[in-house]
C-alpha cells in the first residue's frame, strides 16, 4: 500500500477531476429553464466548451504541462461561469418579482442548476488560486509558490502520514460546498483578502439563492 504522502501527491496532480466538473455545468446550463435566461441556451456550453478545450489539450489528466497562458484562459472560463451564473440569478429574481412565477418546477430547477454552477465555479476558483495553483503547489514543478491563501486542517496536525500532503481538486470542492451550505468557512479558513471577497461572493450568490428564491419556490409548491 502506498504511503499517506504519496497518495496525496498522485491526487493533487490530477487534472481531470476539475475538467469533469467543468463539463457537468457546461451540460447542466443546456437545461436552464427559458423563463431565466435571455441569450440562447447553447452560449454559454459553446463558450465554455471553446475555452475548456485547450485546457483539456494540454493536460488531459494529469498536471504536466505548465504554460502561463493557460491558466488565464481558466481564469476568463470562471469568470464567464460566474457571471454568466449571476445573470441567471437576476433572471430568477426578476421573474419572481414579474407575478409570472406559478410554475414550481421551473423554480426548483433553476434554483438548483445556480446552485451547483456557484459550488463548482468557485470550488475550480480556489484550486487555481491558493498558493499560485496547483503547479505552483506541487513540488515537481518550478514555478514558485506564494503564500498560502486557505488554511487546511492537515496543514495544522503533527500526525504520521500526513507530512507531505498536499491538496486536491476534492479538497477545494468540499470548501465550496461548505461555504455555500453553512455561508462561511467550516473546517478550512480563509487568510487572503483575495479568497476572503471571493468566499464572500460565493456565499452571497448561494444565500440569496436559497433563503429567498427557494423559499419562493416551496411557497409556490
Amino acid at each position: 500500500m502506498a504511503p499517506q504522502g504519496q497518495n496525496a501527491l498522485v491526487t493533487h496532480i490530477r487534472r481531470w477531476p476539475a475538467s469533469l466538473a467543468v463539463v457537468v455545468v457546461l451540460v447542466l446550463q443546456l437545461l436552464v429553464p427559458t423563463e431565466i435566461v435571455m441569450l440562447p441556451r447553447w452560449t454559454l456550453p459553446a463558450l465554455g466548451a471553446a475555452l475548456l478545450l485547450p485546457l483539456v489539450w494540454a493536460n488531459p489528466f494529469h498536471l504536466r504541462r505548465d504554460e502561463p497562458w493557460l491558466r488565464w484562459v481558466e481564469l476568463v472560463l470562471l469568470a464567464v461561469l460566474v457571471l454568466v451564473n449571476a445573470l441567471y440569478l437576476g433572471g430568477l429574481i426578476f421573474y419572481l418579482g414579474s407575478g409570472d412565477a406559478n410554475d414550481g418546477i421551473v423554480l426548483v430547477k433553476a434554483v438548483l442548476l445556480i446552485w451547483v454552477t456557484n459550488v463548482v465555479a468557485f470550488a475550480v476558483w480556489y484550486w487555481e488560486m491558493d498558493r499560485g495553483g496547483p503547479f505552483a503547489r506541487a513540488p515537481e514543478h518550478e514555478r514558485e509558490p506564494e503564500r498560502a491563501d486557505l488554511l487546511f486542517p492537515q496543514m495544522t496536525v503533527d500526525l504520521p502520514g500526513w507530512e507531505r500532503w498536499l491538496p486536491g481538486f476534492t479538497d477545494y470542492l468540499f470548501v465550496a460546498f461548505t461555504a455555500a451550505t453553512a455561508f462561511s468557512p467550516t473546517d478550512t479558513m480563509p487568510l487572503t483578502a483575495r479568497v476572503k471577497t471571493l468566499m464572500g461572493i460565493q456565499s452571497a450568490i448561494s444565500l440569496l439563492t436559497v433563503a429567498v428564491v427557494a423559499a419562493r419556490a416551496v411557497n409556490v409548491l
